[in-house]
């Protein structure tokens, strides 16, 4: 077992302070604290120098709490941020566009409160001290071993020197034996005073290529916050990394893989003539759509084609079959990388956030949300073709919520309504249409609290001000919203069902088992939770990859035939 290797090959002899390898092994030299601790210090230069590398995106979402006579803890107000961080020069650039954006952010929680946030606070705590983490400014002592998913890890306490100044690192952190690289920091940064405060948090690593671990998740939550005059505040916040290879895009090797045919192959298909006006409509349409989908993903802001883009649009396939829609070319459909909940479509691509894949509580409910969108295709609601022109699509990423918009008017909006409505009612989940409409009562009792979360930045809002906007008659069908009841869960929290590959953007459906809730605090309905990912190591180029497991609350719907 693992275990038995991890205790046969190095053992902490704590009272000699030295690491010693079993004599039924083979000899190896001893390893002494001094020379681990040099070497996990080591690392964590080489990593900060690395860093300067990349220019990952970057997305903070934060949730102000307030106790619960029956939940716990309730989000009271929300924040979000998100831009890109340059690790180089130490600055980040906002995608939200204005200026005011931003500034909600940075400015007061509430209108009672004077605690002012900043987004880069958030972003830093990825670092445990960016440039004097050494022994000359802080002490190692040496806890125990753990096991952080599949990584044995040494876990030390970081205390900064006496007189060594304000922010440093204080708390604890996980370094895997191998590389010795840090994983896992847990606690904050010392001297809080002068109005400055420095919060707990929670930082991950993961290992994203062989030998290269870079920062993925910071988690960060306070209970009691006191500032001003008396004053004091609870909060959640998580911060998210990705992006990574967005400077190093695949298109360089477009070159290196090109196939140069014979001159004397032609096109023998029906493309290779003219097109009809109608055809030329359609294709002039779809190159819209097409430079839209694929600057998107250059931002950063779309993940690539994958296993989550199948399951939804099996689901789209559903509708279509059973209501007998027969459109020019295929409903495709994409995921967005970020957190506020939100779909809209581009042609016949439609877009749906991770934040709202993660919440919806079930595939009736995602049929809902898919339906809308399908409605205002098979209704002929077009994006604006300018997008055919390439020159459009021509801008630096953070102005992309600035060049593009997919929002509809009020009346086109009623229509994808109606529309929706008579397309769920042919479909297989007409039975299962009270879960939908469960989610969207939840949606309305959060919606004053949790504005930045429900305010979209390419499409329509879903609710807003204590009223649901997208398909409210469904509300009709559904039972009374009852927090206290274990057994109706109308959503779900944030980050229970997407994982995002910080690397290549990939998104994919969490593989873990379902866990019965033990009271109705662990409903934590549209909030953030703490993050706790299974570590392991990259595999190399050509190694085979484990085979996936069960879903926790699986989206892998059935294909429908037309009904008789």
């Amino acid at each position: 077992m693992q275990v038995g290797k991890w205790i046969m090959a190095a053992v902490l002899a704590c009272s000699c302070g030295v690491f010693a390898q079993d004599k039924s092994e083979t000899a190896a030299p001893t390893v002494t604290m001094d020379q681990v601790v040099d070497q996990v210090v080591a690392r964590e230069q080489a990593l900060v120098k690395n860093l300067d590398n990349y220019s990952p995106v970057v997305e903070t979402y934060f949730q102000a709490m307030k106790p619960d006579a029956d939940l716990g803890m309730v989000p009271v107000a929300d924040k979000y941020f998100l831009g890109r961080l340059d690790l180089m020069h130490g600055n980040e650039s906002s995608y939200l566009g204005t200026t005011s954006r931003l500034k909600r952010f940075l400015g007061t929680l509430t209108e009672t409160y004077s605690l002012r946030l900043n987004p880069a606070g958030f972003a830093w705590m990825i670092y445990a001290d960016r440039d004097e983490f050494d022994r000359e400014h802080y002490d190692f002592l040496y806890v125990r071993r753990e096991f952080l998913g599949d990584l044995r890890c040494l876990v030390f306490d970081v205390q900064p020197k006496k007189k060594t100044g304000d922010g440093r690192f204080l708390g604890r952190i996980w370094v895997e034996d191998q590389g010795y690289n840090i994983v896992r920091l847990n606690g904050t940064y010392s001297n809080n005073g002068n109005g400055k405060y420095y919060f707990h948090f929670d930082s991950w690593r993961l290992n994203l290529q062989p030998g290269v671990w870079l920062p993925a998740y910071v988690y960060s939550e306070e209970t009691d916050v006191h500032y001003g005059m008396g004053r004091a505040t609870s909060f959640k916040a998580q911060t998210r990394l990705w992006g990574y290879n967005l400077k190093h895009a695949a298109h360089e090797s477009e070159l290196t893989q090109l196939t140069v045919d014979s001159p004397d192959v032609q096109d023998q298909s029906a493309a290779a003539q003219d097109a009809t006006p109608v055809q030329s409509q359609r294709l002039w349409e779809q190159q819209a759509e097409s430079n839209v989908v694929e600057r998107l993903q250059q931002a950063g802001l779309l993940a690539p084609r994958g296993q989550v883009d199948t399951v939804l649009e099996t689901v789209v396939n559903n509708l279509e079959v059973t209501s007998n829609i027969n459109l020019p070319w295929p409903v495709h459909c994409r995921v967005m990388l970020t957190e506020p909940l939100e779909t809209f479509h581009v042609g016949h691509t439609i877009v749906i956030s991770r934040g709202l894949l993660d919440v919806l509580p079930d595939e009736a409910s995602l049929a809902m949300v898919l339906s809308h969108e399908l409605g205002h295709i098979v209704l002929g609601h077009q994006t604006d073709t300018k997008f055919a022109f390439v020159d459009r699509m021509l801008y630096s990423d953070q102005y992309t919520y600035q060049q593009l918009g997919f929002a509809h008017n009020s009346n086109q909006e009623q229509a994808a309504d109606k529309k929706a409505l008579e397309l769920l009612q042919n479909s297989p989940y007409k039975a299962k249409l009270a879960s939908a409409g469960l989610f969207l009562k939840a949606l309305q009792a959060r919606s004053a609290e949790l504005s930045a979360l429900l305010t979209p930045h390419l499409g329509n809002p879903l609710a807003a001000k204590d009223r649901v906007l997208r398909m409210p008659d469904l509300m009709n069908t559904a039972p009374n919203l009852e927090m206290s009841k274990l057994d109706q869960v109308p959503a779900l929290p944030l980050g229970g069902r997407i994982k995002v590959d910080p690397w290549s953007d990939q998104a994919e459906l969490v593989k873990s088992p379902s866990v019965a809730l033990a009271s109705a605090r662990e409903k934590m309905i549209f909030e953030v939770t703490p993050v706790f990912p299974h570590l392991a190591r990259a595999a190399e180029p050509g190694a085979a990859n484990p085979m996936p497991q069960a879903s926790a609350q699986p989206l892998t719907p059935t294909a429908s035939t037309p009904q008789p």
